[in-house]
């Protein structure tokens, strides 16, 4: 590590205070010779820590910086192999937390920025924000953000982890992924939610049960279907929920799950059916969000699937 960044780094820890100037200086002597030593990086962690309320600047840096380090260090460039996403969760880890926002925000670029990471990184990620929904607290629960259910911060990170995932594994959305959306949903079921997060619930568990979850990725042709489909118009995710309160108040549920005009032919597996079931027996009753998704398989795949009434309910 120089002198300077050495310097500049010891300063910003004793005045627990960064500046635009600091920042600006710190990127000079960063990246002089075009990389950032393990020295370096650690006095930015340490920084971190210590600085009292940095301001969105210091954030887009820390990341930037550490994010080029992470992915960058290890050869092949552009892969995250298991000792360096070890060492990473290790460094920002407290009793099984990431402590700031600048940390998780860290974690998931990482996610997005390289070609390849170990199941561990993603694992904790999300693991992160589930618990942060799960007991109100956390770093996406700082400053003025909705406190109850799940909020706009949790969905977008939410979604940059899990689609992140599905571009890098043959498989897609993992089985454990589409768990944690069901867990997730289950906990906030009556909070005040972020709107979004209806399209994220039905786009990522069906993105696990639409046969993208077998030892083939889905083509490119495949994928376009999928994402014009839940983009249409009247018949995407938002337009599955309105047909549903319309459905409610007219005639029940039962003849929602009647595809009128199937979409393009998707696998909707018995293994998979039965794990929908499991889904669905988890709580007491079928809620919105569940109708969603069943009504969303319907049509895609031009089947019914009619769950069966399970003892909770």
């Amino acid at each position: 590590m120089s002198m300077e960044f050495g310097d500049l780094t010891a300063q910003i820890t004793g005045d627990r205070l960064v500046t635009a100037a600091g920042i600006a200086e710190l990127r000079r002597l960063g990246w002089a010779d075009g990389r950032m030593t393990p020295d370096e990086a650690e006095a930015l962690f340490v920084a971190n820590e210590i600085s009292d309320a940095p301001d969105p600047e210091w954030c887009d840096f820390f990341v930037e910086a550490l994010t080029s380090f992470v992915v960058n260090t290890v050869e092949p460039r552009g892969y995250v192999d298991a000792e360096m996403a070890e060492e990473l969760i290790a460094r920002v880890d407290r009793e099984g937390r990431v402590g700031t926002m600048a940390e998780l925000e860290l974690l998931v670029r990482v996610i997005e920025t390289a070609s390849s990471v170990p199941a561990s990184l993603r694992a904790y990620a999300l693991h992160q924000v589930e618990e942060a929904v799960a007991l109100r607290d956390g770093p996406t629960r700082q400053g003025e953000v909705n406190r109850c259910g799940i909020n706009p911060v949790e969905v977008n990170l939410l979604r940059r982890v899990i689609f992140a995932s599905a571009r890098e594994c043959p498989a897609g959305i993992s089985k454990a992924e589409a768990e944690l959306l069901f867990r997730i949903k289950d906990a906030t079921l009556y909070e005040a939610n972020c709107p979004d997060w209806s399209d994220l619930f039905v786009q990522g568990a069906a993105q696990y049960l639409l046969g993208f979850a077998g030892d083939e990725a889905p083509d490119i042709e495949r994928m376009r279907e999928l994402e014009g489909f839940m983009n249409r118009e009247g018949a995407g995710i938002g337009g599955f929920l309105a047909r549903i309160a319309q459905t409610d108040q007219r005639e029940g549920f039962g003849s929602l799950l009647v595809s009128s005009e199937p979409g393009p032919a998707a696998l909707f597996t018995v293994s998979e059916q039965n794990w929908l079931q499991d889904m669905l027996d988890a709580d007491e009753d079928l809620d919105d969000l569940e109708r969603a998704l069943i009504a969303f398989i319907d049509t895609e795949t031009g089947q019914t699937f009619v769950p069966r009434p399970s003892p909770a309910r």
